[in-house]
Parts: C-alpha cells; structure tokens; sequence
C-alpha cells in the first residue's frame, strides 16, 4: 500500500524531502534557544558583563528568527507537497473510475466512489502532510528533550521520562476508544453523500411541482413528459 501511495508523489517529491529537512533545522534551533539562555546567565550576569549579555540575545534572537524561517517554509513545503500528492492521487483514481463497468459502478456505489474521492483523499493527505512534518519534528524533539533535561538535571529527567510514559499510555487508550467511532463514521459518510444526490437531483422535480399552478396549461403535459 504505502509503495503503490508513494508514487503518487509525483513532482512533488522536491518539497516532500524539504520538509523534514527544514523541521529537522527548526527543531535544532529552537533546542539552541534554551542553552544560549543558560549561556546568558552563566556568562553574562554571573560576570556582570552588558557587551557579553548583548551579543549572546542577539545570538538568541538570530536563532529564534530562523526557527520561526524553518518552520514556516516546513509548512509552506509540507502544504505543496501533500495537495500535490492529493490531486495526483485523486487524478488517478478518477482516470481508474472511468474503466469501471457498470457493474462495478453498482457494486461501490456513486456516492460510494464520491466519498473515496473526497473524504478519504483528504483523509490521506492529511496524514501525508502529518507524516512528514509531524511524525518527524516529534520525536526529535522528545529526544532532544530528554537529552537536554538529563544534561541539567537527572532526577528532574527522570520525572519526566515517567510522565511522558503515562501519557503515552493515555493517548493509547484514547486511540483504541476512538479507532471503533471513527470506522462507524467512515461507513456513514457514504449515505450521507447518497442521500445528498439524492437531494440535490430531486431538486428541479420538486420545484417543477411547487411551480405547477404557475405553469401555463399548455405547458403542463411537457412538464410531465
């Protein structure tokens, strides 16, 4: 599945590769922030030195300017990358849907196919674009963390190595409750998208009949025809 997904990528793969690239330089930058800070303290005030104080915030604020950089061309690339892969991949199953026999066409249904079109498309790009930036900056930033949180103090890492293990229980249990609702939604979307064509292809024969006494009578035989 994710090699038949991948190649979809198409000419995109540019901005797909940039994107953790440039999370991975954000995520740097913002870990440099805190020990120039620690550097401000330990070198600029402890020596009362204002020119030491000045030049290292400068530092600190070049660091925070690109971190902010990075981390808006990460999105910039990772909005490029993952709506081009969402239209080469909704191009191609439109070009597959147009192979289909009839038969085919019944069996899924035409809400069915419009909701595989949409929904699910969006769905996918979404993870794309999740999976890219997301699922990389992460558990850089978990590791970096715990790094940087043993290097000042251990016991306080070890606190925090105890948290992030609850945590992660919890957004596991929480995923296990919700994967249930969320195939039941999935289900539900095709007849919501049924009953919506539904509606929208009976809209001219109800306002043909609620115009009916408005029609000349002449007219009212090629109405009905």
């Amino acid at each position: 599945m994710f090699q038949t997904l991948v190649k979809y990528i198409g000419e995109f793969k540019r901005d797909a590769v940039l994107t953790p690239v440039l999370v991975v330089m954000e995520v740097i930058m913002e870990v440099i922030i805190p020990i120039i800070m620690a550097v401000i303290i330990d070198y600029g005030l402890e020596s009362r030195s204002l020119g030491k104080v000045v030049l290292i915030g400068l530092a600190m604020i070049v660091a925070a300017m690109l971190a902010l950089w990075f981390g808006v061309e990460s999105g910039r690339t990772a909005s490029s990358a993952s709506s081009g892969f969402a239209m080469n991949l909704r191009q191609a199953m439109y070009e597959k849907i147009q192979t289909f026999s009839f038969s085919n066409i019944d069996k899924f249904s035409t809400a069915g196919l419009v909701t595989r079109m949409t929904t699910d498309v969006m769905n996918v790009q979404q993870a794309f674009q999740m999976s890219i930036r997301i699922c990389v900056r992460a558990p850089i930033m978990l590791v970096s963390a715990m790094v940087m949180t043993f290097m000042i103090h251990p016991r306080f890492a070890r606190i925090f190595f105890v948290v992030i293990v609850c945590l992660a229980a919890v957004l596991a249990l929480i995923s296990s409750k919700a994967n249930p609702t969320l195939r039941k939604v999935f289900h539900q979307y095709d007849e919501l998208n049924a009953k919506v064509q539904e509606n929208v292809n009976g809209i001219r024969v109800v306002k043909s009949f609620v115009r009916e006494d408005q029609i000349p009578w002449g007219h009212h035989e090629h109405l009905h025809q």
